[in-house]
């Protein structure tokens, strides 16, 4: 093992040495990186997976569309200084994901077509079955995504996932609580996710953090952006007390208004946070005009600047990003989403890379 830490860290040098992030970047590899997965501290988990949303479809070519519009980003960023250096690489789309994504998905547009129908007095046997079979293939998916997350924590690489919809983290988060006595999540999101199921799915994009809210190891929910709830959902906020803190969109824009700073308010936002952070960063909770065709677009919500100042924040107070994951974003018929969305998790890395030592940043 030591030989091949030592050996690795070797050809990385040379791999570096031999780069120019001046020009373009190499061909099928994420941001046109020169890293494979030995050589990068950064793995990344594509995961396209739509099984259960309910509004517009096209989450799960998130992971191809981004991939490929990576190599557009540029490397540079003023305040980490060689950020490209740490070594970002994605694992290849498993093709099985996409099979069943199919299949499954088709069973539940079947099953919420008759929801909306409104003739819930009849129901055939065929419909009876699909949420026990969605549900079950969701679990499936959870302990292949935790997993391959130990696994690849185990090997000392840090962890990210690339989806899909938003149910696709909770493996993720499982795994970040077999390894982690105890960490928060930041949720940046225009929906609070917290519904205990939705559309008689258990494991919706919709109830994502209700589910994540469900072990033990995650001690605090810290919502920023959210815009789009329901009465359920109000009433777990407020019955659970200490636990989940939102910051409403409109009531960020309430003190913006009235005299407040996004510092003053991204102080606020971290303070709330442990030490052991989980970003789950749902594209919809910036403003739609950075993601019009994401899933389920709300007016509203952050700029990408501002989201990446609070993330910067969190580092800057010396909280450590355990793992996040990047949601939700539906390529459409352009590249803008993919673009906005690969720019997002580029910074995302680097960030995370920075509050585990990897990098260095300078105000």
């Amino acid at each position: 093992m030591l030989f091949f830490t030592f050996y690795t860290m070797n050809k990385k040098e040379e791999i570096i040495s031999a780069f120019d992030p001046n020009s373009p970047g190499i061909n099928n590899t994420l941001f046109g990186l020169p890293f494979d997965q030995n050589t990068s501290d950064l793995i990344v988990i594509p995961v396209p997976w739509e099984v259960t949303v309910s509004y517009n479809s096209g989450t799960a070519n998130a992971p191809k569309a981004i991939f490929e519009a990576s190599k557009q980003v540029d490397l540079c960023l003023k305040n980490i200084e060689n950020a490209w250096q740490m070594g970002i690489h994605m694992l290849p789309i498993d093709e099985k994901l996409i099979r069943e994504n199919e299949k499954y998905r088709n069973l539940a547009e079947k099953y919420i077509t008759w929801l909306e129908s409104g003739e819930e007095e009849w129901i055939s046997d065929d419909l009876k079955v699909i949420p026990k079979a969605v549900d079950e293939i969701s679990q499936k998916l959870q302990i292949y995504i935790k997993s391959q997350a130990v696994k690849l924590h185990n090997q000392g690489k840090m962890v990210a996932l690339l989806g899909g919809d938003h149910s696709t983290p909770l493996g993720l988060i499982k795994a970040m609580g077999q390894l982690h006595q105890s960490f928060g999540i930041l949720q940046i999101d225009a929906h609070a996710d917290l519904r205990k199921a939705y559309e008689n799915f258990n494991y919706s994009h919709a109830s994502i953090m209700y589910n994540a809210l469900q072990s033990e190891h995650v001690s605090k929910l810290v919502q920023v952006g959210v815009r789009d709830y329901c009465d359920e959902e109000i009433e777990f906020i407020n019955e659970a007390k200490d636990r989940v803190k939102t910051f409403f969109d409109e009531d960020i824009k309430f003190s913006l208004y009235t005299g407040a700073t996004w510092d003053n308010i991204c102080d606020e936002i971290v303070s709330q946070l442990p030490e052991l952070v989980y970003i789950s960063f749902d594209i919809d909770g910036l403003d739609p005009k950075l993601c019009p065709n994401t899933g389920t677009p709300v007016p509203g919500g952050l700029q990408f600047q501002e989201a990446i100042y609070l993330i910067q924040k969190i580092v800057i107070a010396g909280k450590k990003i355990i793992s996040f994951d990047l949601n939700e974003v539906s390529p459409g018929e352009h590249e803008w989403d993919a673009n906005v969305g690969a720019r997002l998790l580029y910074q995302l890395s680097c960030l995370m890379g920075v509050s585990q030592g990897k990098l260095n940043f300078t105000l």
